[in-house]
């Protein structure tokens, strides 16, 4: 199983990027699946994530309205429209999927049994 981050780049406050995360050995209709990130010094952040039953979404505070997750089960791809950009937003993103996860256990990467490779976001101010 691998996952793939990708789209990151450097934008200015106020632009936006959109994320997709691929993966292969996987299904993304059954699967849960997440965004993270990582800023320089910092832990890993819950952005947002989608859930395997009904596909129902949650997202930071610090994201919500300007972020959205999204799946498209035909391409099998997750991803991750960001609007609004902040400088506070730089970072690594990660996606990270699990079929088993459960809903209260979705906000910790560690609980998660795939990750991929990040895509890093930079946004000047």
């Amino acid at each position: 199983v691998q996952l793939q981050a990708s789209g990151g780049g450097t934008v200015q406050a106020g632009g936006s990027l959109r994320l997709s995360c691929a993966a292969s050995g996987l299904t993304f209709r059954s699967i849960t699946v997440a965004w993270f990130r990582q800023a320089p010094g910092k832990d890993h952040e819950f952005v947002a994530r989608i859930f395997r039953s009904g596909g129902s979404v949650a997202y930071a505070d610090s994201v919500k309205g300007r972020f959205t997750i999204s799946r498209d089960t035909a391409k099998n791809m997750v991803y991750l429209q960001m609007n609004s950009l902040k400088p506070e937003d730089t970072a690594v993103y990660y996606c990270a999927a699990d079929s088993r996860i459960i809903l209260s256990s979705t906000s910790i990467i560690s609980n998660y049994d795939y990750k991929g490779q990040g895509t890093l976001v930079t946004v000047s101010s």
